[in-house]
């Protein structure tokens, strides 16, 4: 993998469990397929919508066989890597590569939010540990630690294996700094869901994307015609999707987006504690919000063009 097949939509797909909280991996390759057939470009594994931070490193792993073994080999298997430590994200990323990974999306240390000289040496550690690809995932909202286009220069500067960068801060001017800075040195990803259609004209040329798992024809028609410059069609398909891509820019996004899934018969709402499944009156207004939309899903056609 290089930083040409960085581009097109990759869901951060869920990780599916059974009712006594373990790893479904049958319904974990199954749901993988799906995304791909429905245009989907990859699979980006172990994320936080992924529930990475209530898995062990061995649960991790498997997860990653099981989606390396369900798709074909030229459909990137992409791990997300983090941990409370350095050198428990070092040896995931190793372990990785040697299950047959395409790709490494590399997240700050869990808890602990360092300073600059901290996290370059962090995610230093972690994007040289292998010569897979690798993905910068920059969340400053959800991490507390926010790495600058000046930041991501000199990591790129350093590792000729960085290609790419998950922007996630929120505010679509990043993108265009980050361009400005970096040039095409890095393929940009925009990282939340409700900001796609924004970052494209800015620089993005692809979406890590959450509400996928659920609806992952109208998320690749939406990004194909923002790439497309058919602006008009997207923001018609984007002005229906948004209030379901919301969902993806709040704390509780891990249940919902699981119920969301569970609505549309491609997944459950179960999640693993300290999470817990909504209920009562929360549970009734995202309902209410999840089956609006679907009665008002628009038909598509011509999806997942070249």
């Amino acid at each position: 993998m290089d930083k040409r097949d960085w581009t097109g939509v990759f869901p951060a797909i869920t990780t599916p469990f059974h009712k006594d909280f373990s790893v479904d991996h049958e319904a974990l390759g199954e749901h993988a397929k799906w995304l791909i057939e429905n245009g989907c470009v990859g699979i980006v594994a172990l994320g936080s919508l992924g529930e990475s931070q209530t898995l062990s490193v061995d649960e991790k792993v498997r997860i990653l066989e099981t989606l390396r073994r369900a798709l074909p080999t030229n459909v990137p298997v992409i791990a997300g890597i983090a941990g409370l430590s350095t050198p428990e994200c070092v040896s995931l990323a190793r372990r990785a590569e040697s299950v047959g990974c395409d790709g490494l999306m590399v997240l700050p240390a869990y808890v602990y939010k360092g300073d600059w000289r901290e996290t370059k040496a962090h995610y230093s550690a972690v994007i040289g540990a292998t010569a897979l690809s690798c993905m910068l995932y920059n969340n400053p909202i959800a991490y507390g630690t926010d790495v600058t286009p000046d930041q991501l220069s000199e990591l790129a500067d350093i590792h000729a294996n960085l290609h790419a960068v998950k922007e996630s801060s929120g505010d679509v001017r990043r993108v265009t700094h980050v361009r400005a800075r970096l040039g095409l040195r890095l393929n940009i990803f925009a990282g939340m869901d409700d900001m796609i259609l924004e970052s494209i004209p800015m620089g993005a040329v692809g979406w890590i994307a959450g509400l996928v798992n659920a609806f992952p024809a109208e998320s690749v028609r939406v990004y194909e015609l923002g790439r497309d410059g058919r602006m008009d069609e997207a923001r018609a398909l984007y002005e229906w999707f948004l209030p379901l891509l919301r969902l993806d820019t709040v704390p509780k996004f891990v249940q919902l987006i699981k119920l969301v899934q569970e609505e549309v018969g491609h997944g459950t709402a179960i999640v693993r504690p300290p999470r817990m499944e909504l209920e009562g009156e929360e549970r009734a207004q995202v309902l209410e919000l999840i089956r609006e939309s679907i009665a008002k899903r628009p038909i598509l056609t011509h999806l997942h063009s070249a």
